[in-house]
């Protein structure tokens, strides 16, 4: 998915050397503030905790504090300590500023303008705040609202590269393809070396970098240091170029160099989905299922498309978005974060085998906060929605156990070109599985086991869709999928590339051009570097399209 993110304007650092100035007569919060503008978080660190214990109700220092938390990821905690602040000193603009910007990171873009709402006349004008505010509203989908406010801010500040990226990615979104092009150039030719803005181009799918752009990216990377976010961008960018002019050998050292570097930031643990996948095996049997038949919420609205990232999963969604009753929202978060919430209960059980301390009442309450939580994506009156959020493989328990009315779709596709597809791919923020091949053969396999284990204890319940039988058969598959989902047949859902709809994916240009089958086999010419892929997949390889024999 291409993130509609809030883009650094000079704000940030505007702020930090504000701090200084208010703090100017504190050496100690002097310094903080220093080592905040360097970057240089544990020296940050040091001055703030002991400051802050001495003088808890400092509100320059809480700030300070909450900037150190966000830099770390930890939002909800600078969140907390920014409430905080807000609490001691209401009229605290940088600080409610910030706040949204926590909010807008934990996946709350409605709150976020909420927060922004409450900033006075002349912080609210801010361009740093009405860039915040365009990203919240393409996160929540009022892609005209966004669009406008990317037109104000670019007017007052026309050389911003990042704006003008962001910008594009919501052109993109709504089909303006040509106009998200210009808007990438552009960020481009302010920014040479600004690596996303090339990964955004090239990441059109469509779209293909020529001989000048490989050279002016090789001279962006030859041209001295690099941020390491450009660095595996323009790796990533030419992997796509040097691809799509024939040199496979060329174009997988540049994919291999981008993973790896991408790789060095993330902290994903293999194993841990592994045990996440035992663990749900142990608690999700028949009789778990049996003893809570009919719990939940009774709610039949949710379409659920599930499965592994490039598994043909936004195709499925515009084919159904375009019937009348079904509308297309997008990759919701509100699962996982259900997910997490019922992890981190203080003193209780670990998740999934949390789920079974719940009563009925939960259960139906945990059902009714899902549809609450996506209502704010919703458009229309259609009955039916979907949610394409990947991942949710990892939930089909916790899905059927708090709307078991709702549908669940497993979206399946070659796991070769699948996770091929993943290694070509960047992602803005998750799949953290995907740079390594592997660990994305490894992750794939745990998904074919735990879907297996679901046929097993929930025979039909999930309805899967083989990428390459879509291909092959459209009408039929189209007919099979409606079926399950209880739905007639409409002419439209086989014109789906005639479906204007916003698509915030990978796959949006992909998606607005008839069935094809340009994306079957492209791990061929990849085939003798696929080793460490073809030993994670194991026997899921071999036995594609049905599952291993289960141990």
């Amino acid at each position: 998915m291409q993130a509609i993110q809030p883009v650094e304007t000079g704000r940030e650092r505007v702020d930090l050397e504000r701090s200084l100035e208010d703090a100017i007569r504190d050496p100690e919060l002097i310094r903080a503030a220093r080592a905040l503008l360097e970057n240089d978080l544990p020296a940050a660190e040091q001055v703030l905790r002991p400051y802050l214990y001495r003088d808890p109700t400092a509100v320059a220092a809480i700030r300070m504090m909450a900037e150190l938390a966000g830099r770390l990821g930890r939002y909800a905690d600078a969140e907390a300590l920014l409430r905080r602040a807000l609490a001691l000193a209401p009229d605290f603009a940088a600080a409610r500023a910030n706040l949204a910007t926590a909010l807008y990171r934990q996946n709350r873009p409605a709150e976020a303008i909420e927060a922004l709402d409450l900033l006075v006349d002349s912080e609210a004008e801010n361009v740093g705040h009405q860039n915040l505010r365009a990203a919240a509203f393409g996160r929540l989908g009022s892609y005209e609202e966004a669009i406008a406010l990317y037109e104000q801010v670019l007017a007052r500040m026309p050389d911003q590269p990042k704006v003008w990226m962001s910008y594009g990615h919501v052109l993109k979104t709504v089909g303006r393809f040509h106009d998200g092009v210009a808007a990438y150039r552009r960020a481009i030719a302010i920014a040479p070396t600004l690596g996303e803005a090339w990964w955004s181009l090239a990441n059109l799918k469509t779209a293909k970098l020529g001989p000048e752009d490989v050279g002016a990216m090789e001279a962006a990377l030859e041209g001295g240091e690099l941020d390491p976010a450009d660095l595996y961008h323009l790796h990533f960018a030419l992997g796509k170029a040097t691809e799509d002019s024939g040199d496979p050998e060329r174009a997988f050292g540049h994919y291999q160099e981008a993973n790896r570097l991408r790789r060095q930031g993330i902290d994903y643990d293999s194993d841990e989905v592994t045990r996440h996948v035992a663990r749900a095996k142990a608690v999700f049997t028949p009789d778990f299922f049996a003893a809570r038949n009919g719990q939940g919420s009774p709610a039949a609205d949710p379409i659920f498309i599930l499965g592994m990232p490039r598994a043909g999963s936004t195709l499925i969604e515009q084919i159904l978005a375009s019937h009348p009753l079904v509308e297309g929202t997008t990759e919701l978060p509100d699962m996982p974060g259900i997910a997490r919430e019922l992890g981190n209960r203080k003193g209780g059980e670990t998740y999934p085998a949390s789920l079974a301390t719940l009563d009925s009442a939960a259960l139906r309450r945990l059902g009714d906060d899902y549809l609450e939580r996506a209502r704010i994506q919703r458009r229309t009156d259609r009955p039916f929605f979907i949610d394409k959020m990947p991942n949710n493989w990892v939930h089909v328990g916790l899905i059927h156990l708090i709307l078991p009315n709702a549908r669940i779709i497993d979206a399946r596709r070659h796991p070769l070109d699948c996770c091929v597809s993943n290694f070509r791919q960047h992602y803005a923020r998750g799949q953290g599985f995907s740079y390594s091949l592997a660990d994305m053969g490894r992750y794939y396999a745990d998904y074919v086991e735990l879907m297996a284990h679901f046929d097993d204890v929930l025979p039909g319940r999930v309805h899967r869709v083989i990428h390459e039988h879509l291909l092959d058969s459209p009408g039929a598959e189209i007919r099979r999928l409606l079926d399950h989902l209880g739905l007639a047949f409409d002419p439209a859902c086989l014109a789906f590339h005639e479906n204007d709809r916003p698509v915030r994916t990978a796959s949006s240009e992909q998606v607005r051009r008839p069935l094809n089958s340009d994306g079957v086999g492209q791990w061929r010419p990849y085939a003798q570097w696929l080793g460490p892929l073809e030993a994670a997949l194991g026997p899921v390889l071999d036995s594609y399209p049905e599952p291993p024999p289960q141990a």
